[in-house]
Formats: C-alpha cells, structure tokens, sequence
C-alpha cells in the first residue's frame, strides 16, 4: 500500500525497472512502486514510457496530469480497479434512493460541523452558531439547502463580503488546486473499489465525470480550506504544500493513520453504508493534525 505523493516538478524521463519508478533529471532517482501513492507530473517537458504507466495503474497508483501552468487538468485511472467490476456496477446502479438521501444527510452534517469548527478558530463566533443551527435541520437529500445557506455565511468570513470563489485570487487558487488534490484521491478509491466515479450520491450532472468522488469529497473541503489560509500570499511553493495534505497524520475510528488512508476508510464506509441501506456504517475521522473535525 503506497504511502508517498511523488511531484515531478521539471523536465524528466520516467519509466519502469525492477519494479521502481527511475526518474532521469538532472540525476537519477528510483523511487519502488509499492511506495508511491500518487504522482503529480506538474511539468508539460515530462516523458513518459508505456510500460510505465501499465504498471503504475496495475499498482493503484494515482497519476495526475497538470497543464501548461502546472494546474492539475487529468488524471489516469484505469477501467478496472477491482476483480468484481460488474459486479460492483450493479450494485452501485441499485442503490436504495432512501439510502441515498440519508447518506447524503449525514455527509453535509459533517461538512457544515467542519466549517463552524474552522470558523470558531478564525473567530467568527457568531457566524459558527449560526452554522450550527443549520446542522439540525439538514433533511434527507438536504431538501431544505443548508448546504447552500452554509457555504454562503462561510465563504463571506473566508473571503470577505463582496467576494466570491469564482474571483480569482491567490487564495482561491490554492481551493481549487488542492480541491483536485482531493478529487483526485477519491477517484482512486472509488475505482480501486469497483464503482464509476460517474454515478453519484447526490450529484448527477450529465458533464461531470465524477460526480461519486464530488459527493464523497464535501466533508474534507475544510482541510484544503484551512491549510490554504495558512499559506503566505504570492508563496510559489503552495502547490507542494497543497499536494502534502494527504499525508496529515490523522486520527480514524481512534487509531493514527494518514489522511489519505483515512479517506480510503471513509469511501468504503461510505459504500458499507449503501449496500447495507444504514447511514451508521459511515466513520468519519475524528482528528486530522490535531484538528477536530
């Protein structure tokens, strides 16, 4: 099981031997597969061999593609990520609507939990209770849209009044960078399990290639929130900072573990608690760098 998120920032060959990934720069480097758990090609002067990226996706791994401007813009996955796809499929397809919309429930309960927690430490202390009071009327499907009222009052403390997250702005590069991080992991998990990251929860947009890993992501936004207000503006190595947040020591149904494997326990909690049509099966962590979550 990989435990390191591999970033190739510069013009490099990379291909397989002995089963270690051989990265030719300036110097060679060899880094065992079995060690890696994502790779981020953030330079466009990279190259690639076939037999690599077989093996690669044979091991799990996550590649993530980045543009001309080193933002994340693909990602590999391959068709099967489990001996029981087909399977897998149709119980994905078959999951109870009810079961569903509980699930859904509890996901925005603890996002809207996480964002008052964050705001309660930047000191809006108004604006966390009133977050809070939004938590006990969150509805099956969220049908009354506390999510959208929530997100609303957070963003305004985030940001400031009068700005947006479609704004543009260091800040909010930092979001969306480390958003895809997120995205990214999630697609992992969902494949590795044996379902489509297109079928969601509570997403359902018809251009969206990853609606599943949208549903699944919603409670985790705060750790990307929170680890961007503590970069320093204009700071050219926020991508490197953003990229490590998988590997935040956490806390998870009372052991340590990273946030990456504490994401893979959440999805297939996740997944538990669908097939089995009982949203108590979701664990959530508990503590992510000593903050509750």
């Amino acid at each position: 099981m990989g435990f390191r998120t591999v970033v190739i920032k510069s013009r490099a060959k990379l291909e397989v031997r002995l089963n270690s990934l051989i990265i030719r720069g300036e110097q060679e480097k060899k880094i065992f597969l079995d060690e890696i758990n994502t790779l981020i090609i953030q330079s466009t002067a990279v190259s690639l061999t076939a037999s690599l990226l077989c093996e690669l996706m044979k091991n799990n791994v996550k590649v993530i593609f980045c543009d001309e401007k080193h933002n994340p813009q693909s990602e590999l996955l391959p068709y099967y990520g489990a001996h029981n796809t087909s399977k897998r499929y149709k119980e994905q397809i078959a999951w109870d609507g009810e079961a569903k919309a509980a699930v859904w429930r509890e996901i925005i309960k603890k996002k809207i939990e996480g964002e008052a927690a964050l705001l309660d430490e930047l000191g809006f202390m108004r604006q966390a209770e009133l977050l809070r009071s939004y938590v006990s009327q969150v509805q099956e499907n969220d049908s009354t849209n506390r999510e959208g009222h929530a997100a609303k009052v957070y963003f305004n403390c985030l940001l400031g009044a009068g700005n947006s997250r479609k704004g543009g702005g260091f800040f909010n590069s930092c979001l969306n960078y480390g958003y895809a991080i997120l995205l990214s992991a999630f697609n992992r998990e969902i494949v590795a399990s044996g379902f489509l990251t297109q079928l969601g929860i509570w997403h359902d947009n018809e251009f969206n290639q990853f609606n599943l890993a949208c549903d699944l992501m919603e409670p985790f936004r705060v750790v990307v929130d929170k680890t961007a207000l503590a970069i320093e503006e204009g700071d050219k190595n926020f991508k490197r900072i953003m990229a490590n947040i998988l590997n935040y020591k956490t806390l998870m149904d009372g052991k340590n573990t990273t946030f990456d494997l504490a994401l893979r326990q959440f999805a297939r909690s996740v997944f538990r608690a669908l097939e089995q049509s009982d949203e108590a099966q979701i664990i959530f962590p508990q503590k992510i760098l000593g903050y509750e979550l």
